[in-house]
């Protein structure tokens, strides 16, 4: 006796259609194209994963370099970055980034420590 695998394939193909809902004409109804389409669009999410977190990071890099200029025209991000490490101070770019945006008094003092530590 033989197996059908018609459920399977049947199975099979709906997952893909399914994830391909919403694309624009082949792309949507034709298991073979969707497939296609569902692969790319799958490469695509993975990479862009990876470059959001690069996006993101160079966002709060340009953010913290505004907010330490706006308090020292003469310190730059290189420097405010140096100053804390040898001021012991561990907060990472995000936080930074967000003190910059909404706590200016806080980051005031902590550009502060950093430039007390650069010159020490």
């Amino acid at each position: 006796m033989r197996v059908k695998s018609g459920p399977v394939t049947h199975r099979r193909h709906k997952k893909i259609l399914d994830k391909a809902k919403g694309y624009y004409d082949r792309r949507s109804t034709t298991f073979k194209v969707a497939t296609q389409a569902v692969d790319k669009a799958q490469q695509y999410a993975t990479r862009d994963r990876h470059n959001r977190k690069r996006n993101f990071r160079s966002l709060w890099i340009q953010r913290i370099n505004a907010g330490v200029r706006a308090i020292d025209e003469q310190m730059t991000y290189s420097r405010f970055i140096n100053g804390l490490s040898l001021a012991g101070i561990e907060v990472d770019r995000k936080v930074l980034a967000d003190l910059a945006v909404n706590e200016p008094q806080a980051f005031e003092a902590i550009v502060n420590k950093a430039k007390d530590a650069l010159a020490a």
